[in-house]
């Protein structure tokens, strides 16, 4: 009699072209299975009528069990683990699951650095890809996320100006504060390059992967210059005609300048920027605030403003390239649940009460303590903040109907952070350390523990519950 042994599936999406899908294999082969050679045996590798398939077989260092595991090629990337034994411990499972998105993360990290990608929103200025410049990346950092580092920076501030101006250096700093959350929203749109609007609601994506061998070559011949020409005589044969972005075209440009490239060394992606806006907007019931979109590769979103009315959602090109759209959609409702509970205020009170509070009554208590006290205040502080951002990733979830996409989401854009934090001590400090978002690896299998929204009645009070027991977990208290 042959028992049917269970087959625990799950699906990557990736942005890697079928150019490439070989190559990745060959990268969990060197990456993954070569340096934990001691585990891993009978590995093999085989063609079907969907791509290519690798696969190894995990062993238990007892020999009482093992896990067939199978990664096939395409988009998404199915793998199927099928255990030996009812008994294997999930955290086996978990574990292997995570190491494979992690490389293939890794992978397509490296694919992104030897690719070239245009953006484009129909009617906006053509610009090239960027680095931020040292003042809009100044901004970028205080402002993207919940506009903590901001608050934290005058808490830092407040010591020095004290000296000078003592008894008014409250009202100054205090009202300096106020007035920069107040323009927030105008502050930040400076760093956007395209003003996403009911108009012109379309962001559109190229993606050239150039072929590993030819990548030193197309470096040194194309300049920063010729490919902005590039991206303009594309956008002047086809969007600015009112005509999507086509193979043949974008062929016919490159060949122009000298370059060479098969149909699945490209891949062209749309996504409908302002229309996932207007729906979270609609979950939230919320005013749609202005959006903003910065050509910079690193994937970042934020919300920010002084009140719904007066919101603004900022996305990078980075984040549309790395994300699928219900992934980019619950990314976007995150930061609605910021504006929702107009956190930027929220958290100014909460920093402005304690500044106040340490001037005018701990003081004298204090003062032999302050670099202590301060020190202290601002871990307090951080962690509190965290409990904000554990609030954003659950309202996102219920609002989405699901937790999966926002899990996801985190992987793809977190999976190094997702890395470092297997190290416990690493772990502990991403709890303790002045950084406003709990760990990665917290909100993800926080997410994945959820299996009835429903349940979950008040998104804050859970949301800092669920800190405390994440932070006593990590010091094993």
């Amino acid at each position: 009699m042959v028992i049917s042994r269970p087959v625990i599936s799950f699906s990557i999406t990736t942005e890697v072209t079928p150019a490439h899908y070989s190559e990745l294999l060959l990268f969990i082969y060197q990456n993954y299975l070569i340096p934990f050679a001691g585990v891993f045996s009978n590995v093999r590798r085989w063609i079907t009528d969907r791509g290519e398939v690798l696969a190894f077989t995990f062993i238990d260092t007892e020999g009482r069990w093992h896990v067939d595991i199978e990664v096939e090629t395409g988009n998404p990337i199915e793998i199927r683990m099928t255990p030996s034994d009812p008994n294997v411990p999930r955290s086996i499972l978990y574990r292997i699951r995570e190491d494979l998105i992690i490389t293939i993360q890794l992978f397509e990290e490296e694919v992104r650095r030897r690719t070239i990608y245009f953006a484009w929103v129909k009617g906006g200025s053509v610009i090239p890809a960027r680095a931020l410049h040292k003042k809009k990346r100044i901004i970028s950092q205080i402002f993207f996320g919940n506009m903590f580092l901001l608050l934290m920076l005058f808490l830092v501030l407040s010591y020095m100006v004290f000296l000078v101006f003592q008894f008014y250096t409250p009202i100054i700093l205090v009202s300096s504060q106020l007035v920069i959350i107040l323009l927030a929203d105008k502050i930040m749109a400076r760093i956007g390059d395209w003003s996403i609007t009911p108009e012109n609601p379309e962001v559109y994506i190229l993606q050239y992967h150039v072929p590993r061998e030819r990548f030193v070559m197309f470096q040194r011949t194309y300049t920063r210059d010729m490919l902005l020409q590039m991206k303009r005589d594309i956008y002047d044969r086809t969007l600015a005609v009112g005509r999507p972005i086509s193979y043949e075209d974008v062929r016919e440009v490159f060949e122009s300048y000298g370059i060479h490239c098969e149909p699945e060394e490209l891949s062209v992606k749309s996504i409908n920027l302002h229309e996932l806006v207007k729906e979270a907007a609609r979950r939230f019931n919320l005013p749609v605030p202005k959006v903003a979109l910065s050509n910079v590769i690193i994937p970042n979103a934020a919300a920010t403003g002084p009140s719904p009315r007066r919101g603004l959602i900022i996305i990078t090109t980075g984040l549309l390239i790395q994300l699928e759209e219900e992934e980019i959609f619950s990314v976007i409702c995150h930061e609605f649940s910021h504006l929702k509970g107009r956190d930027p205020l929220a958290l100014f009170t909460l920093v402005s009460t304690e500044y106040l509070l340490r001037v005018y009554v701990l003081w004298p208590h204090i003062f032999y303590f302050g670099l202590m006290y301060l020190i202290s205040v601002m871990a307090f502080l951080y962690f509190i903040a965290k409990f904000f951002e554990a609030r954003a990733d659950l309202e996102a979830a219920m609002k989405v109907g699901r937790t999966d996409t926002l899990a996801i989401a985190l992987r793809k854009i977190g999976f190094r952070k997702l890395q470092f934090e297997r190290t416990p001590s690493n772990l502990i400090s991403s709890w303790l350390g002045m950084d406003p978002h709990p760990p990665i690896s917290f909100r993800i299998a926080r997410l994945e523990s959820i299996s009835n929204l429903s349940e979950v009645k008040h998104p804050f009070l859970r949301s800092m519950v669920d800190c405390v027991h994440g932070l006593l977990a990590a010091l094993r208290i």
